[in-house]
């Protein structure tokens, strides 16, 4: 089937995006950690907002997602939020919030979806994350899964490589994706995985696929934010597109403000504010303020 121009439906739901994939539409999801880029992204169009634990990357200056604490997704969250309207927010269960139990995970992603907002909570994992995607969607959360590369195993995994490059790891990856879609997932993130099989994966499951480095194929594409924007440090996955070089135009702004402030340009009179004249004159002919006066009184 080709691929459509969506129709641009007022909310985007869990349940649109499988309509929009039934009708062959192509989808965005960017990422967003505050009001202002979360704002911009909703009015610009793009359908999906994803509050990633991304953040301890490109936000918190952590080394990895590991470090990253359900607080710290919640408060990112709730920013979000308030500058969403149009798009699905969707929230990262961050590491550690769904390992120690279906309880635990209930509570975090209860959270995250009455405290903060979110509209769905997304998790790293495929057939072993089953029974606690079916209890999510059993307490009424939807929840998009996330295979392939998973960045939460970071140290299990000895480093961010493709997945799925073998025969067995490929049927592994499609075992994955069936699971997840009978245990009630609303779309899944393949993440750094050969196209071959992002393809393999979007045709043979009914609910989206969210490509990262995955190809052209699948339903819909994320990137996060400040990758695309260029106001990430390092080397760029290959997968990456950079669309602006914004982490220039910030060097060059903050250079021209301090160049302004060292040389007296900045600020000017018209960027000062002055007394009413009768204000001023009243100011000029009032007895000086000194220590002798201080003393007298």
């Amino acid at each position: 089937m080709p691929y459509l121009k969506p129709e641009r439906p007022e909310k985007v739901t869990a349940p649109s995006l499988l309509a929009s994939k039934q009708r062959g539409e192509r989808l965005v999801c960017l990422t967003a950690y505050d009001y202002p880029t979360a704002r911009i992204v909703d009015e610009a169009g793009i359908d999906i907002v994803l509050v990633g634990d991304s953040l301890g990357n490109v936000v918190l200056g952590y080394g990895n997602t590991v470090p990253v604490t359900l607080d710290e997704i919640l408060m990112h969250t709730r920013a979000v939020r308030r500058g969403v309207q149009r798009a699905l927010l969707v929230a990262d269960m961050p590491y550690g919030s769904f390992h120690t139990g279906p309880d635990d995970a209930v509570r975090a992603a209860l959270r995250l979806v009455k405290e903060a907002g979110a509209e769905a909570v997304k998790l790293e994992g495929g057939r072993k994350r089953i029974d606690l995607i079916k209890r999510l969607v059993d307490e009424e959360i939807a929840v998009m899964g996330h295979i392939g590369l998973t960045p939460q195993s970071v140290n299990k995994l000895g480093g961010y490589r493709v997945q799925g490059k073998t025969p067995e790891a490929a049927h592994g990856l499609i075992d994955d994706a069936r699971a997840l879609e009978e245990a009630g997932a609303f779309a899944i993130v393949l993440e750094v995985v050969p196209r071959e099989i992002a393809k393999l994966i979007t045709e043979t499951v009914s609910i989206p696929t969210v490509g990262i480095g995955a190809g052209v194929h699948c339903d819909i594409q994320v990137l996060v934010l400040h990758d695309m924007l260029g106001l990430s440090f390092g080397k760029l996955a290959r997968f990456v597109r950079p669309c602006a070089d914004t982490r220039e135009s910030i060097t060059d702004a903050v250079t021209r403000y301090a160049d302004d402030v060292r040389n007296g340009t900045y600020p000017s009179d018209a960027e000062s504010y002055s007394m009413p004249a009768e204000a001023r004159e009243q100011l000029e002919t009032a007895t000086p303020v000194n220590d002798s006066n201080i003393r007298k009184s």
